[in-house]
């Protein structure tokens, strides 16, 4: 149990013995002591006074001795400072835990909890490549799923590709047009790349198109019925929901390319799922729920035959569930989906990331399945994530403006090779180990700087920042992991030597430190939030290096002293490494 948990427990036991009745933990508060005051914990007495009616002081004073009286072998002293009752841990305590922790590589992951929870990311388009928006939703989903791992619950990692419709046509009307019979292999390209050049082809075409067409005195609402190019593409689409043989066998082989696109790219990223679904096969699902909630009267039909529900009483308006002519829309294959996963795996919740463009959409999931009835319902989660841009503004696809996830990969490996290089201390790596280091550093770089921030919050991503070897960066915490493993392999830590109970502040601050990891791993749980554990190893990381330059740890005072820091250097190393593999981050062991 956790100091904090404990001192949850202990106040509780000592108010009751106190004042002779029941307390709960929201009746106060506990936080770290504040810089300026002495102390190491401090529990906030305002809304105790408040229901018991007693002065601050007398109340700090009878609970800081009454928890000292019985528990002396973790508090060693208090004061109160108006409302707040600071309490001092025992130097003692610090290292027993330190001794029982220091070489524990899993420290603070719990056992399995048997809770079985399911994470939906990724959901590429297969007639563009993967790009920086999506780095952000792998990064997020991947890091989440491993969060929630962690803290003992059963996780799959899911995907959803969207394969089909009009912008998949899109691609494929313009590669019949302008390919020539050029393929991936032909032309050298990776086959995802490939195909969303035909994409940003087909909406040039269009534009160009377009644009002929009103200059000889047509509204766009009739260039847009008369345009060649898009009436090719509807018609490819008509012939796609009919199965038509040569349509399909074009579908196939274009997507073909793009999956060995996107799996390279995966691997190179780090991204991987359980279970793949295919829009081509999950497009006609829903339909049933939809007749049994007409039924059930949670939807209704208007006289043009459309199915609909109303959800002006919760603040939205009314959805269409269902068209005129029986085909569903969107949220009818979302319900469906949702279902089929369901009863595939049971999962007690499901965790979809997606953009906060979307967050009416997921509202309104949640909703109709809860009116349906449905077992899943309630654990239904939408982690919303704000938009990724550039210093230069916001990414369009069809327009060819997006920052494709390979290039920015490939630009962060070389800022890294360059830095590197730069720094002067990889002259004894053999290349293959320094491109397995600059690989390191540059993922490490990018997948920190997206990973760092609230995922509710847009953001600008600039890639000479994210690779500062001195800021808030990935490199930063890598190169302290890296010098951490440099001195343990320099100096062997002795079992034989006794370690006394005299910390000094900076030695103590680590250890408080170190002993809330557990604590920030189970808050990044419950807020689906990496960024916590982001801010938590880049903070741990800076406190070392203070440590660091202010204390030798190989020539310690003492031997006693000089073990203590090995011991604390081991347990910092392995958090910042637990830590940074949930954010799917490699720590090299030199750098």
């Amino acid at each position: 149990m956790s100091i904090v948990k404990s001192l949850q427990q202990y106040t509780k036991e000592s108010l009751s013995r106190l004042y002779d009745r029941m307390f709960l933990d929201a009746d106060y508060q506990i936080n770290q002591t504040r810089p300026e005051f002495e102390g190491d914990y401090t529990i906030v007495l305002f809304a105790l006074v408040k229901l018991l009616r007693v002065k601050p002081e007398d109340l700090g004073q009878a609970l800081g001795k009454d928890l000292i009286e019985h528990h002396p072998d973790l508090f060693s002293n208090f004061n109160i400072v108006k409302g707040f009752l600071n309490l001092t841990v025992t130097d003692a305590y610090w290292i027993h835990f330190l001794k029982d922790q220091f070489n524990n590589e899993s420290f603070g992951f719990i056992k399995p909890t048997g809770k079985k929870m399911m994470v939906e990311y990724s959901s590429p388009n297969t007639n563009k490549p993967l790009h920086l928006g999506h780095l952000r939703n792998n990064f997020l989903g991947w890091s989440v799923a491993e969060i929630l791992k962690a803290n003992g619950n059963e996780v799959i990692k899911t995907c959803v590709v969207n394969d089909r419709g009009i912008h998949i046509c899109k691609s494929m009307v313009a590669w019949q047009r302008y390919g020539n019979g050029a393929t991936p292999a032909s032309t050298e390209l990776k086959g995802d790349h490939f195909v969303g050049d035909y994409y940003v082809r087909f909406n040039y075409e269009y534009k160009k198109e377009m644009s002929e067409l009103m200059a000889s005195g047509k509204s766009e609402a009739v260039a847009e019925k008369e345009s060649a190019l898009m009436e090719e593409t509807r018609r490819m689409l008509q012939d796609w929901e009919a199965s038509d043989e040569k349509v399909i066998s074009l579908w196939k082989k274009m997507n073909s390319w793009v999956y060995e696109g996107f799996d390279t790219t995966y691997k190179k990223i780090g991204s991987d799922f359980d279970r793949t679904y295919y829009e081509s096969k999950t497009y006609l699902l829903g339909k049933d729920l939809v007749e049994q909630g007409i039924k059930d009267k949670v939807f209704f039909k208007k006289e043009d035959g459309s199915v609909w529900i109303d959800l002006t009483a919760e603040g939205l308006d009314e959805k269409i569930v269902l068209r005129k002519d029986g085909t569903s829309v969107y949220i009818t294959q979302d319900i469906g989906l949702a279902k089929q996963k369901y009863d595939e795996y049971k999962t007690d919740e499901s965790i979809y990331v997606i953009a906060d463009e979307q967050n009416y959409h997921m509202k309104v999931l949640q909703l109709i399945c809860e009116k349906l009835n449905l077992p899943f319902a309630k654990g239904i989660h939408h982690l919303s994530y704000g938009m990724v841009e550039l210093p230069t503004g916001r990414m369009k696809s069809r327009e060819g403006t997006v920052v494709d996830a390979d290039d920015i990969v490939s630009e962060m490996e070389q800022v890294a090779r360059e830095k590197t290089e730069q720094l002067g201390k990889v002259e004894d790596f053999t290349k293959e180990e320094l491109n397995k280091l600059v690989q390191d550093i540059g993922l490490g770089a990018l997948k920190f700087f997206l990973l760092r921030v609230d995922p509710k919050k847009r953001m600008v991503f600039d890639p000479n920042e994210s690779i500062d070897f001195h800021g808030f960066t990935g490199p930063f915490i890598q190169f302290n992991h890296a010098r951490i493993k440099s001195i343990l392999r320099k100096n062997q830590i002795s079992s034989d030597v006794f370690i006394n109970n005299s910390l000094l502040p900076l030695e103590k601050d680590l250890l408080i430190m170190l002993e809330q990891f557990p604590l920030v791993l189970e808050q990044a749980a419950k807020e689906t939030d990496p960024s916590s554990i982001a801010i938590y190893v880049y903070t741990l990381a800076r406190k070392f290096s203070s440590f660091y330059a202010e204390h030798s740890i190989a020539n310690a005072e003492s031997e006693e002293k000089k073990q203590l820091r090995l011991r604390i250097s081991s347990m910092c190393a392995n958090v910042i490494r637990s830590g940074m593999q949930l954010l799917g981050i490699h720590v090299p062991e030199k750098m």
